[in-house]
């Protein structure tokens, strides 16, 4: 294939997702006591609601919705959550179709994708690109880490955030969510984890998680260590929260987790990722390296309660 052959399937791809999902992406216009902000936001089922970033909405019971065909719509805050930095919202008119959700799970570094928002005030913008990297992480202001965010070098500006990272074949497969440096953009991924924050989000207004009361760090285990957990690394507890559940437990600082709930703890977010709604209350059994022993304790983690 010669390169213009080559720029023209390329240019059809994009073009083809722009005209399909375009459409159902909104300029997010939002007030709040610290002043006016603005975003971008996307159709998410046929009942009006929208999809955005938690930190676009942060602050606001609503926000101005304005699609590309004219219409504007006002929308309320019916979610949103700061530790995946996602929020839904629910349009009191009628809205375009819904985009299609896509699964990031099956992307792969190098393919195509298309970023649709509203950057810098520009409505209705499109950039194309790449999956750069895999498997990110991006801090949230809570503290905690959103995991498995997608890296692209489509251009993302402020005003990009809550947009659509599309497939190639129109599918949302990520929330834009940050820009991170030059040529560097950031997206929350749409997989099985944040398919379910996002029907908790529409159905119950929140996304209720478990709590441990660790903080801790990746660290490697010793040869011998490695065969018998079958990882090569684990969780050095570093601080253990007073009268938390790792507290009652037993849990102390210097203790390395190597296992929990039956699996290996490698990250912090391999604890975040099992600290969900099913975890609460739960008695979850957690194996410890400690003083060249392993020990198991048992813990039952309390349900997490922001500010």
């Amino acid at each position: 294939m010669d390169d213009t052959a080559a720029l023209d399937a390329y240019s059809a791809a994009v073009v083809a997702v722009a005209e399909s999902v375009l459409p159902s992406v909104a300029s997010l216009a939002v007030r709040t006591a610290r002043g006016a902000g603005a975003g971008s936001a996307s159709v998410l089922d046929g009942d009006g609601h929208l999809l955005t970033s938690a930190h676009v909405v942060a602050g606001a019971d609503s926000a101005e919705a304005a699609f590309p065909d004219g219409r504007t719509v006002r929308a309320r805050v019916v979610g949103r959550d700061p530790l995946s930095d996602l929020a839904v919202l629910r349009a009191d008119g009628d809205v375009p179709p819904p985009v299609p959700l896509g699964d990031a799970a099956a992307l792969k570094v190098g393919q195509l994708v298309v970023a649709l928002g509203n950057p810098l005030g520009l409505a209705g913008s499109v950039t194309a690109g790449i999956v750069s990297a895999l498997g990110r992480s991006l801090p949230t202001a809570s503290g905690r880490v959103v995991d498995e965010v997608i890296q692209t070098d489509a251009a993302l500006n402020p005003g990009n955030s809550g947009g659509v990272l599309a497939d190639s074949r129109g599918r949302m497969v990520g929330v834009n969510t940050a820009l991170a440096g030059i040529g560097v953009g950031l997206a929350v991924p749409i997989n099985a984890t944040t398919r379910g924050i996002l029907d908790a989000l529409g159905t119950n207004g929140r996304v209720r998680r478990a709590w441990l009361g660790i903080v801790g760090a990746e660290v490697p285990l010793p040869p011998q260590l490695q065969q018998r957990v079958g990882s090569p690394t684990g969780l050095r507890v570093a601080d253990v929260a007073p009268g938390s559940p790792a507290a009652v437990a037993g849990l102390r600082r210097g203790d390395v987790l190597v296992a929990l709930d039956g699996r290996a703890v490698v990250t912090t977010t391999a604890v975040q990722r099992l600290m969900l709604e099913d975890a609460i209350d739960r008695a979850i059994e957690i194996t410890v390296a400690r003083n060249g022993a392993l020990v198991d304790v048992i813990a039952e983690p309390k349900e997490l309660r922001l500010p």
